[in-house]
């Protein structure tokens, strides 16, 4: 196998760069992103793993938005998030915030 390259494959909706491993094994080119492990595969030509690399990563990022959105519309919903609104809205009765 040939030495990993690092590159950096940038997602324009999410506005995040990620950086791609990606290496030669012969026949064909391996990559796989680190930071989401769920982003990974094996392709023919360097070309085509990027390409590859770059839908993968944004269908992982708009999964993970979905479960993290869904997950929280299922926490208002049981109240898990009633002390901490309750906690938010005492501190602005006691005047204990600042305007961002």
């Amino acid at each position: 196998m040939e030495k990993i390259k690092k590159v950096e494959i940038h997602d324009q909706i999410f506005e995040e760069t990620y950086t791609a491993h990606i290496q030669s094994n012969g026949t064909n080119w391996l990559g796989w992103i680190p930071e989401v492990p769920k982003v990974k595969c094996e392709e023919p030509t360097e070309a085509v793993l990027l390409k590859i690399l770059e839908k993968k990563l944004h269908e992982v990022l708009v999964a993970e938005e979905e479960a993290w959105e869904n997950q929280f519309e299922a926490d208002v919903k049981t109240g898990k998030l009633d002390k901490l609104r309750e906690e938010a809205l005492a501190d602005v009765r006691a005047g204990r915030f600042k305007y961002l």
